[in-house]
């Protein structure tokens, strides 16, 4: 996912309630190893195997743990990727705050935002994946939830570094930010699933070139020249 499902997101400590899964985890458990930690790991599995192939077995021998913490802590492979979800929808508003920080520029903040968005899907193979997890996102009114969090998120990110470009004099005044942060995210989408059928250049590249090309007729540049 995406929006998703991207992901997948860098390592946080987070509240262990945060986490408490609705099936039913045991309380009182030893905690050696994070729930940040663990839920990264499920991350990169599916990104290997996609959420069929994900076991708990897999995730447990990722960070050498035995299947049945997992189970303790999450209650069941469900549950496991319900907790993903979660963490990745908590933790997107501050991952975007810091995709601005030491950027030189809102538009190149925007350009970052596009990249990360997509960094676990850096082959086809890990793209298509991840994209079968959010096919699970859109049919379980559960992680629909934290998907659409996440979705949403990302719009209000898009649409806060537009608006800071244009009082910065990047984008043109005037320019409807509101429905470009609409094409933004769309664009987004539709980049990654077209280079994963054809394959050309790599992902990151690919971003740049489209977002640099869907900003450039609202640039103050064009105005000028």
């Amino acid at each position: 996912m995406p929006s998703g499902c991207q992901e997948r997101r860098a390592a946080v400590l987070i509240n262990e309630q945060s986490f408490i899964n609705e099936e039913g985890p045991v309380a009182g458990r030893p905690r050696g190893v994070d729930d940040s930690v663990i839920l990264r790991a499920a991350a990169e599995v599916i990104g290997r195997v996609g959420p069929a192939g994900l076991t708990l077995a897999a995730v447990a021998d990722e960070v050498g743990l035995v299947p049945g913490t997992l189970v303790q802590r999450f209650g069941s492979k469900r549950g496991l990727l319900v907790a993903l979800a979660r963490q990745s929808a908590h933790e997107a508003e501050a991952h975007h705050e810091r995709l601005r920080q030491g950027r030189p520029s809102p538009l190149a903040a925007l350009v970052a935002l596009a990249e990360e968005s997509m960094s676990l899907m850096d082959t086809p193979e890990r793209f298509a994946n991840h994209l079968a997890f959010l096919c699970m996102d859109l049919t379980d009114p559960q992680l629909r939830e934290y998907a659409l969090a996440i979705h949403e998120a990302q719009r209000r990110a898009i649409l806060a570094l537009l608006d800071e470009a244009v009082a910065e004099g990047e984008l043109r005044v005037g320019t409807d930010t509101a429905a470009l942060a609409g094409s933004v995210q769309a664009l987004i989408a539709g980049t990654g699933l077209t280079w994963a059928l054809d394959r050309q250049d790599t992902l990151p590249e690919r971003l740049r070139r489209a977002v640099t090309a869907l900003l450039s007729p609202h640039t103050r540049s064009k105005e000028m020249s």
